[in-house]
């Protein structure tokens, strides 16, 4: 039973890392620059993207999407190895209830971060943006690599404390520290290539994005409570109970 409740607990750590990732990407920190930024990589005015597309066009964009991504994956995946590295030294290195004391910290450092993402707090050294300037485009697809590495190591306000979060996550969870990371980098990149084909609809989202925000920071307050009292193995157990009696009653 406990390696059932553990894959349960992983399941539920990895909707929550998808959730993040496409929270930082629908935030109104990215979504109303992603047009610019396509248009930057591509070399293809905003107007020409947002319009009808061509084969030729929509290669192009699949294309430099897909490499930003990858550096933007490179960078975030790396950080989350350290993270959860840096869980399992610290859990080493300390005695006793250590993995509790580390869940706890992350969970209330979780909870403030969430505050922050609703706009309850304000955190000035949060709410300074770090991202590279390139005064000149970078030529061609080893152009959009770099972008996407300086986009990626660039904090934001709104990135940096979801990141930040799953970062939290990684180091509580050393075990799973990597695939959080993965989890979260899976659902940055799918709402931003969906939208890639679908640029005119960028203009509805972010009408909606502080409602995003605000349910999406409840979400990590929640989880961040979930953390600190140490009720994710209840919650996986409840889960678990609820599907096994949901598929004894089928077969019955």
């Amino acid at each position: 039973m406990g390696g059932i409740e553990a894959d349960t607990m992983l399941v539920v750590g990895m909707f929550l890392a998808v959730g993040a990732g496409a929270l930082s990407f629908l935030s109104p920190c990215v979504l109303p620059i992603f047009p610019a930024y396509m248009s930057y990589i591509t070399g293809i005015s905003v107007k020409e993207l947002q319009g009808g597309k061509n084969t030729k066009v929509r290669q192009k964009l699949l294309t430099h999407s897909l490499i930003f991504l990858c550096a933007v994956s490179l960078v975030f995946i790396s950080l989350g190895a350290s993270a959860s590295f840096l869980g399992q030294w610290a859990q080493d290195l300390l005695v006793g209830e250590s993995g509790l004391l580390i869940q706890r910290i992350a969970g209330i450092l979780i909870i403030v971060m969430g505050f922050f993402v609703a706009g309850w707090i304000t955190i000035p050294s949060l709410m300074k943006e770090k991202r590279y300037q390139f005064s000149k485009r970078p030529a061609g697809y080893l152009g959009t690599f770099f972008i996407g590495l300086g986009f990626a190591a660039g904090w934001t306000p709104c990135i940096g404390p979801i990141f930040g979060s799953i970062l939290l996550l990684a180091a509580s969870n050393p075990g799973q520290g990597v695939f959080y990371t993965i989890m979260y980098v899976i659902g940055f990149s799918l709402p931003f290539l969906l939208l890639t084909f679908f640029l005119g609809s960028t203009k509805w989202i972010v009408r909606h994005s502080q409602m995003i925000m605000k349910v999406g920071a409840v979400i990590m307050i929640i989880m961040g409570l979930v953390l600190f009292f140490g009720l994710m193995p209840r919650i996986t157990g409840f889960l678990l109970d609820l599907v096994e009696g949901t598929w004894l009653s089928e077969l019955g």
